[in-house]
């Protein structure tokens, strides 16, 4: 049974979720202790238990621990086939983190996703970023994977709805992605739930005149307004260039204006945008456990701490994969060194 420490590196709850996603992939038994150790509270939360239990029902695991609060989880995956797994998050837990767990094993097995919760929510990526920017990218790994945006979902009401399905992948294309060359266009989604239409337009449009002050190119941001349990408001703009998108966001709240929101995920983007790298800081650590399989190599705007524990544990399953230039704070290249077989 491999073993991982869940207090290495960054230590949060994508230690687990990367850690229970190889397990199911390599059919290896895995026990993770010390989950969170250094966080405030320890142990699962209820967000990181949705993506285990996705997990456990996707491949049929025998799970000891998984209750909010536990520090050690024991997962001894079964024979994993395609289904469709419902995911009913009661509060705003985040959808996109569950979909981190759940679709780099659903990409070996395939099947269908169903998970209610929250799709806009802090400290984790908006599902716009996850459709437009990380599927995206995905794609040129050859995973054929789609996502519908049914309801969505703040804090802290959640209520959110998303779908969506992976074909089990079929040709591993290797990713070569290191600069971006040429910004062809922006795009993005300003979205506006419980809330005058107006907000929606104002964070668009403030996003669209800071990226035209510094690039001449098109400039086409949607807006949405829709209703749901409760009032929020958010933004996702991208990139499209000559190699993958990459992506800036902001979330509305309350005293915060929508000229506030707009600029500051357009100023994420052109942040991501300024070293050239091909890869933002957010989808270079999304990427790992999918590039361990596809092989390749990025550059990355920012190495994060993040990132550099993904590699550690996708290492701890498969061996030395990974050689990583560059310092945590500072852009970098992923190169893969040696392809995992699977």
């Amino acid at each position: 049974m491999i073993v991982i420490d869940g207090s290495y590196g960054e230590g949060g709850g994508q230690i687990l979720r990367t850690a229970i996603a190889l397990s199911v992939i390599t059919e290896k038994p895995v026990k993770v202790v010390k989950i969170r150790a250094n966080r405030p509270n320890p142990g699962l939360r209820p967000q990181h238990l949705h993506g285990i239990l996705s997990l456990k029902e996707l491949s049929g695991a025998r799970v000891k621990g998984a209750q909010v609060g536990s520090t050690v989880l024991e997962f001894i995956p079964g024979k994993a086939e395609p289904k469709r797994i419902r995911v009913p998050i009661k509060t705003a837990g985040s959808v996109t983190l569950v979909l981190q767990a759940l679709l780099p094993a659903m990409a070996f097995i395939g099947g269908s996703f169903e998970i209610t919760g929250g799709t806009d929510v802090p400290w984790s990526p908006p599902v716009d970023y996850l459709k437009n920017v990380t599927l995206y990218a995905l794609g040129k790994m050859g995973i054929e994977a789609e996502m519908d945006l049914k309801r969505r979902g703040h804090y802290p009401k959640g209520g959110g709805l998303v779908t969506g399905r992976v074909e089990p992948w079929e040709e591993r294309k290797p990713l070569k992605a290191l600069e971006w060359g040429k910004v062809e266009r922006f795009a993005g989604i300003s979205h506006a739930t419980n809330l005058p239409a107006h907000v929606a337009e104002r964070q668009a449009r403030a996003a669209g005149e800071r990226l035209g002050e510094l690039y001449s190119v098109p400039v086409e941001i949607e807006t949405e307004v829709s209703r749901s349990l409760g009032p929020g408001s958010g933004i996702v703009v991208w990139a499209e260039t000559g190699s993958l998108r990459l992506g800036g966001d902001a979330l509305g709240k309350r005293g915060k204006p929508a000229e506030v929101v707009g600029r500051e995920a357009a100023d994420e983007l052109l942040d991501q945008l300024t070293g050239g790298k091909a890869v933002d800081r957010f989808l270079g650590d999304q990427l790992i456990p999918f590039l361990a399989f596809a092989g390749g190599e990025i550059g990355v705007a920012e190495i994060t701490s993040h990132l550099i524990t993904n590699v550690w544990v996708v290492e701890q399953f498969l061996g030395r994969i990974f050689e990583v230039e560059g310092e945590i704070g500072g852009p970098g290249i992923m190169r893969v060194v040696k392809r995992a077989e699977g």
